[in-house]
C-alpha cells in the first residue's frame, strides 16, 4: 500500500503520475494545477534524494523550493519545509490530521519538513492551506 514510482530508468509523464494514484489521480492532478496556476511555481519531474523516495513533482518559485509531490498507489505525498512561524499561522486552521504531521516533523533551522499524505478531498485542502504560506 503506498508504493512509490521506484523504476529510475523510465521517467513517468505528469498524466501517468496521476494515474498511478488510483481513486486520488483527480487530487494529485488538481494539486499541481493549482500550485502551477496560483503561485506561478515551475515543475519538473525528478527522481530526488536516493533510492527510496521515487518520481515525484517538483514544484519552484525563483530557484527556491516550493515542494516535491510525489505518486503513490492510492495517494499521494507532499513533501514540504515550512518555518515554525508558518506551521503555528497554519496550525488553528487545520483538521487533526494535518496537525499530527506537524506535531511530527522533521526539525531543521527554524522551522521542519513533513511529507504529507493526501487521500481525501480534506486532507487537500489542508495541503493547500500550508503550501500558501509556503508560496507567498
Amino acid at each position: 500500500m503506498y508504493g512509490r514510482m521506484l523504476d529510475k530508468r523510465k521517467q513517468p509523464t505528469r498524466e501517468e503520475m496521476a494515474a498511478y494514484c488510483g481513486g486520488n489521480s483527480e487530487l494529485f492532478a488538481a494539486l499541481d494545477e493549482w500550485l502551477a496556476r496560483t503561485y506561478r511555481t515551475e515543475r519538473k519531474i525528478a527522481f530526488p534524494y536516493g533510492n527510496n523516495y521515487g518520481w515525484g513533482i517538483a514544484h519552484r518559485k525563483k530557484k527556491k523550493l516550493m515542494c516535491y509531490i510525489f505518486a503513490e498507489e492510492g495517494a499521494f505525498t507532499v513533501m514540504m519545509r515550512l518555518t515554525d512561524k508558518q506551521f503555528e499561522t497554519a496550525y488553528p486552521r487545520l483538521r487533526d490530521y494535518a496537525r499530527e504531521y506537524i506535531d511530527r516533523k522533521y526539525p531543521c533551522g527554524d522551522g521542519g519538513w513533513i511529507h504529507y499524505r493526501v487521500t481525501d478531498r480534506e486532507q487537500l485542502a489542508d495541503a493547500e492551506t500550508l503550501l500558501a504560506l509556503k508560496c507567498l
